[in-house]
Order: C-alpha cells, then structure tokens, then sequence
C-alpha cells in the first residue's frame, strides 16, 4: 500500500523528497546531535574548571586565613607580651619601656604579612596606654557583634568572624579563671587583597562564604560588586542565595580544621552565560540547514524540469492517441533516457497509425458490410411475418376459448400474445426490472397452465428495485431453464422460488428450483460452455444471457450455479446498480 501511495507522487516531488529524507535529513540530525554533544562536554568542562577555581580560592583563602591564625598563635604564646598585659605599670614610662620590649613583635608582623589590614589587642587592664597595637577594652567595645560571638569560647583556639565588608581572626589572650585582666586579639584581613584574589580567580559566578549554620556571611558577584542582601549584622540563609533558572552550583566545605571547620566556599553559576557562545553557534546550525536544504532543492526543481516537462509532453501525445491523434513529439536530439522515449513513441505511433490505415479501416469496412447483410435479411424476414396478423390470430383464439367457457386456455393465450408482443415491441436494450417481472410471471403462467398443478412458484421482489433499468430478457432464460429442465422430470410438485434483492451496491437475482439437479461435471461442462467462444447449443437463452452482460458490464457481474443431483439447482446472479453504456 505505501508503495501504491508513493507512485502517486510526481518526479519532481520524489527527488525532493529522496533529497529531504537521505541528505537533509541526516545532515539536520548530525548537526543537532553534534550540537547536544558539544554543549554537554562544554558545559562539563566548564562546571569542572569552575569546581576547580573554587578549590584554588578555597586554598587560597585558607592560606590567608591560616596566616592570620598563625600570628594569633604566635601572640598568644609569646611570654613576653603576655607579661606586658598583665602586670601593673607604675609609671607611663614604664609602660613604654615595656611596649618597646615586645615592638619587634608588632613590627614583623606588619612587614611580613601584606594579607593582614591591622592586628590590635584590647585589653581592660587599666595601666595600659592606648597605642597603635595595644588598646583599652571599653565597654562601647564588649557591645559590639564580635564580642558577643567570642566572649563564651576559651583561648585555646581563634574565632573567625566574617562580616560583609570584613574578614577577622580573634582570639581570647587571657583566661579569667587564673588571670585578673581580659586581654582579646582582633585581626582583621586585608580586604584589598581577598578582592584582589577574586578578581584574579577563573571563577566566573557569583562567590559566597558560608559560615557551619549554612549562613552567608560574606557575598561578592560575578559583576565584582559586593551582594546588596548581604549587609552588617544581617546574613543571607543558603536557600535565599539567588540562583539563575540554570545554575551550577559548586560547595567546597573546610575539613579537619579546628577554626574553619565547616566553613564553606559557595559558588553558583549561570548556565546560560557560561554557555552564551554554544548557543549562539545553534543559530548558525539552523542558517547551514536552511541554506543545505534550500539551495539543492532549487537544484532539483530546476534538474528535474528538463524530465518532468517533457514526461508531461510525452504523456499528453500519448492520451491523444486515444483520439486517433497520431501527433509526433518534438524531438530535439536529446541524448537522455526521456530523448530515447520520446523517440520510441514517435516510431510506435507511426506504425499504429499506419497499421489502423492498412489494417483496421480494412476490417472495419468488412465487418459495417457484414452488419449491413445480417440487418437486411433481419429485416427481410420480419417482414414475411405480420405481426397484427398473429396478434389478430391470437386474439380470436382467446374469445373463442372464452366463449366456450375454457378460461384457463383463454388466459394462457393472453399471456402467449403479451410475451409474443413485448419481444416484437421492445425496441430498446434496457427495461425496468417491473417489465422483467411482467414478462417472467406470464411465461411462468403458461409454464403452469402447461404443468397444470405441479408447478408452483413464488416471486419476492425489493420494491426499491422495480424501476432499475437492465439489460431486457435478463431474467427470464433462467426461469425458462428452471421450469423446463429442472422441473418437467420431477414426479412430485416442482417448486421454483425467485428472489430480487439488493446487497451491498449490487442487485441480486436468486432463483432455485427442486428438480434433478446436476453433477459437479456437468457443471463444469456449462461453465465451460456459457464462457467459451463457440456457436450456441441448447442453452442458447442463458450463453445469450451471459454474452450480452459481459457486453453491457465487463467483469462487474458474477454468476454462480449450485447443484447437486436429485437435490435441485440455485442459480445467483449479481449485476451493479450503476447502468451502464
């Protein structure tokens, strides 16, 4: 069936559609899979290099960190700074004197870390003079959010205290259990430098840093600016962190340390950006698919014009010849398979032609003049008969059979002179099946006045169908079989039922008998005879019947017999609605 469809389609419309379905096709598909690939790889390529610069900023970040912690140790154990915190000055110029004891501390510390901003140790010992490292601890001081984080931890370790626009280390220096005084360390980083770590890392998406509650402390995004949700004393939860429809996000947390732990370097990324260049390739792949698709078909148009046009040209002087049109094709040597056709065509329609002059016109002229003879010695023999000699004959009979009260004869006579007259009067080659019926029915009472009462019959008609014209005398050759060689040498009563339906667009003729019936060999011996070509025998009415219906519907009539001997026959013949010419 799909290849019954596809013949349908013209030449021109198979070359774009070969074309469509074996390069354009396949060529789309390539692309679009080559296009999925590639953003799939980039896109992981790109999620691990990111995943990569968060570590180095994690490192990195770590490492200032790790810097701040270890001057904060360093101060911590230093014996003499300690000293220097918790004594009684008695003088000021003690005190300097003290503070320039411990000042190569302070100084190397300026010198060597260029990632600390200050360092500076407050202290509430009320002999200490306020300097550049050393300071009173006020009360404005223990009010502060920094003190409040720290003021219930040890000074076993250092605190980091993250806000959004610093990063400090603080640490207890003194333990108020065994000391009089609270000295507290506060280091805070340099803030131009982590600025200037980002700005130099590959990361290229937005950067937070979360504190072990899953706060973000501290937010800088992809544009270089600080986060506006992130302010001092207010934190960002990990859940508001704004993300993009497509995001990358990449969590690296602080392991195994005792003042980072559980600290994380937060990241997230716009898919869309970090993929802005693959898609825009996408729309050069749909600019290369229109531009392969439209320019072969064009191509092909204009190719398959040179075949398509001169096929139609071949095939409109091949329709003509139906006509008698024996019109040459324009030929132009061409060299191609449809040159060759049409050269072919030109020779065949010349010899056509001049067979039908040769040939044909001759047999015509001798078949018209066969007709002709045939039709005159019809006529001459209609002619030697009158028919309202014997309608008259006829007539004179029936009143005088009348007269003698012999109705039955009379009426027999009737119905002789009615078929007597239809098969003279009926000039036409289609009837109603009503004057089919009408025919039928006075053969079948002169059948009965002949059988007297062992013949019995039933007619049952569709009235829908009496005014279908068919071909005339359809019907009747096969009652007159039914009655004459199926029910004469039957002892009993013979029984011939007829039935006139309509079944699936077609009428239907049934008729069936209880006579002797056939074999399977006799059968087939009328099969053979109703359809071969010889002269007609003693089915002459039912070979008439059928040579007449292959005439008037060539092969859209069918007609079967069922028989069997001593069981009757059933004769079904099937004829279209449609009448035809």
């Amino acid at each position: 069936m799909p290849n019954f469809r596809f013949h349908h389609l013209k030449l021109r419309n198979k070359l774009v559609f070969i074309y469509i379905v074996c390069v354009f096709v396949p060529i789309v598909l390539t692309n679009v899979m080559f296009y999925h690939v590639t953003t799939i790889n980039i896109k992981n390529q790109k999620t691990a290099d990111s995943e990569q610069a968060i570590n180095e900023l994690k490192a990195e970040l770590g490492a200032v960190i790790e810097d701040a912690a270890g001057i904060s140790y360093l101060y911590s154990i230093n014996k003499q700074l300690n000293n220097h915190l918790n004594i009684v000055h008695a003088s000021h110029d003690r005190y300097v004197e003290s503070l320039n004891a411990i000042s190569n501390l302070f100084n190397r510390a300026d010198k060597e870390y260029k990632t600390i901003s200050s360092v500076v140790i407050m202290s509430d010992n009320p002999t200490i003079l306020a300097s550049s490292h050393i300071i009173r601890l006020e009360d404005e001081m223990r009010n502060a959010d920094w003190y409040h984080h720290i003021k219930n931890l040890n000074n076993t370790y250092p605190y980091l205290y993250v806000t959004s626009d610093s990063i400090s280390v603080i640490q207890k220096l003194s333990d108020r259990r065994s000391e009089t005084y609270e000295h507290v360390m506060k280091i805070d980083l340099n803030m131009d430098y982590i600025s200037q770590i980002l700005d130099l890392s590959s990361f290229k998406g937005d950067f937070y840093f979360l504190d072990p509650s899953n706060q973000a402390r501290y937010g800088r995004l992809s544009s270089g600016q600080p986060s506006v949700l992130i302010t001092t004393g207010q934190s960002l939860s990990l859940n508001d962190i704004p993300r993009p429809d497509k995001a990358i996000v990449i969590s690296k947390q602080y392991r195994n340390n005792r003042y980072l732990g559980d600290w994380t370097v937060y990241g997230v990324l716009d898919e869309e950006k970090i993929l802005y260049d693959v898609r825009q390739s996408g729309q050069f792949i749909l600019w290369f698919a229109g531009i392969n698709f439209l320019v072969p078909t064009i191509v092909i148009v204009l190719v398959s014009r040179s075949i398509h046009t001169r096929i139609q040209k071949i095939l409109k002087h091949m329709k003509s010849v139906k006509g008698k049109n024996f019109e040459r094709i324009p030929y132009h040597r061409e060299r191609d398979e449809v040159g060759e056709l049409a050269v072919e065509f030109n020779r065949m329609s010349e010899r056509i032609e001049n067979l039908i002059n040769d040939v044909y016109e001759t047999e015509l002229q001798k078949k018209e003049l066969e007709l002709s003879q045939r039709q005159a010695q019809l006529h001459a023999l209609h002619s030697q008969i009158n028919p309202h000699f014997l309608f008259n004959a006829l007539e004179t009979i029936r009143m005088r059979s009348q007269m003698k009260g012999e109705i039955q004869t009379a009426k027999t006579i009737q119905n002789m002179a009615k078929i007597f007259r239809k098969s003279i009067l009926w000039k036409r080659s289609f009837v109603t099946i009503r004057e089919e019926l009408e025919l039928m029915e006075s053969f079948l009472q002169i059948q009965k006045y002949r059988f007297d009462s062992k013949l019995e019959y039933h007619i049952e008609v569709d009235q829908s169908l009496l005014d279908i014209e068919i071909p005339k005398m359809t019907f009747l050759p096969f009652v007159e079989n039914a009655s004459i060689h199926g029910i004469e040498n039957v002892p009993g009563i013979g029984y011939i039922t007829i039935q006139i339906a309509q079944e699936h667009g077609q009428i239907v003729f049934l008729i069936a008998d209880n006579g002797v019936g056939m074999d399977q060999e006799k059968i087939r011996e009328l099969h053979h005879y109703l359809h071969e070509e010889a002269v007609m025998g003693d089915s002459i009415g039912m070979k008439n019947v059928i040579t007449r219906l292959k005439i008037c519907y060539g092969e859209s009539f069918s007609f079967t017999i069922d028989s069997a001997p001593g069981g009757g026959s059933r004769i079904m013949l099937r004829l279209p609605l449609d009448k035809k010419d």
